[in-house]
């Protein structure tokens, strides 16, 4: 059977990032699909981590396995039978997601990152998510087989996107793609070829995720991006909750939309000018996303993961990837399917 072959763009957006965790596991199980690169930011970039190095293990059981041990450990679910008592008290996630804003925990920890840093703590400072980037196994996910793994995260110096592929990934390195700068300090990095030290930040910030990597000729022409950050919101944000939500999203958008941007006018420009296809132009794009559900979502439920919530948004990721391969999968090595045309019109 001829396989459909793509590269996936993952998005970063903490917690949320469950709902790729989902759309993964979905399309593990297309045995007529076949991922030969990820692209990933900070949760984008744990989910691509875990998949490939799943994926030199046992294929795409042990893809989806390694995904599955992921987010157990991010979310601490070690039993889903707490999920029924939420399930009722909480019939979706907009209720949720509103008590959650309000929670003191919530609350206590946002006033917190405006008036400290997080070199205040000294000696006490330690990164929760450590433990679990150390426990990948790198040379799967550094390794040559399965798909290709590309890494972005910031450089806090020049402000410009880093990123990392083979080798060069490491726990810091998954560390540094994660680093939000007002809850965890710097990821600093030594480049193997200057032996410079580098301090990153969180990827999302100049590409999230970065496609450029994606542009290499021996690589297929189709990108799957699995967008977890709402492109729009219809409701002007007008409580400080909304706005900052808001002002996440759009900072954590901008970087994909420029270089969505970029691909739309390569391709009007061939159009217009009749040359044949090459580079950005010959690209196809995808996109999976429940901007639904993530409009009923904020940065609170990002940053304050709850069993309900995770395994919702896996839910929402599988059923969002199965209702574009129905739509779609003809589309694929084919045509896009997202009108950048419209999209920028």
């Amino acid at each position: 059977m001829a396989k459909k072959r793509i590269n996936l763009a993952l998005q970063g957006g903490g917690a949320h990032g469950a709902f790729t965790w989902g759309v993964l596991e979905r399309l593990l199980e297309q045995p007529d699909l076949e991922i030969a690169a990820i692209s990933g930011t900070s949760a984008g970039a744990m989910n691509g981590a875990a998949l490939k190095a799943g994926w030199v293990e046992d294929g795409a059981k042990g893809a989806a396995a390694r995904l599955n041990w992921l987010w157990t450990r991010l979310g601490a679910i070690q039993d889903m039978r707490m999920t029924g008592w939420m399930a009722d008290l909480f019939p979706d996630a907009g209720f949720l997601n509103a008590a959650m804003e309000l929670s003191f925990p919530y609350t206590f920890a946002e006033s917190l990152s405006r008036m400290t840093s997080p070199y205040g703590f000294g000696p006490f400072y330690s990164n929760p998510l450590e433990p679990v980037a150390r426990e990948f196994d790198y040379d799967k996910v550094c390794g040559d087989s399965g798909p290709r793994l590309f890494v972005g995260a910031t450089n806090v110096r020049s402000g410009a996107v880093r990123v990392f592929s083979g080798q060069e990934i490491s726990t810091d390195v998954l560390l540094a793609s994660s680093c939000l700068p007002t809850i965890f300090q710097a990821v600093e990095i030594e480049d193997r070829k200057t032996g410079k030290v580098e301090a990153y930040w969180d990827g999302g910030y100049t590409g999230n995720p970065a496609l450029f990597p994606l542009f290499s000729n021996d690589l297929p022409d189709d990108i799957l991006i699995v967008n977890i950050n709402p492109l729009q919101r219809d409701e002007i944000p007008v409580t400080p909750q909304q706005i900052n939500n808001r002002i996440n999203e759009i900072s954590f958008n901008t970087s994909l939309l420029r270089e969505l941007r970029v691909i739309s006018y390569a391709q009007k420009l061939e159009s217009q000018t009749g040359n044949p296809k090459h580079g950005m132009a010959r690209l196809n794009i995808h996109m999976i996303a429940d901007d639904a559900l993530m409009n009923e979502l904020s940065v609170s439920t990002k940053m304050l993961p709850s069993p309900f919530v995770l395994l919702k948004l896996k839910s929402a990721g599988r059923e969002a990837a199965d209702q574009f391969l129905k739509a779609h999968f003809d589309d694929l090595n084919t045509r896009s399917s997202v009108d950048l045309n419209a999209m920028f019109g």
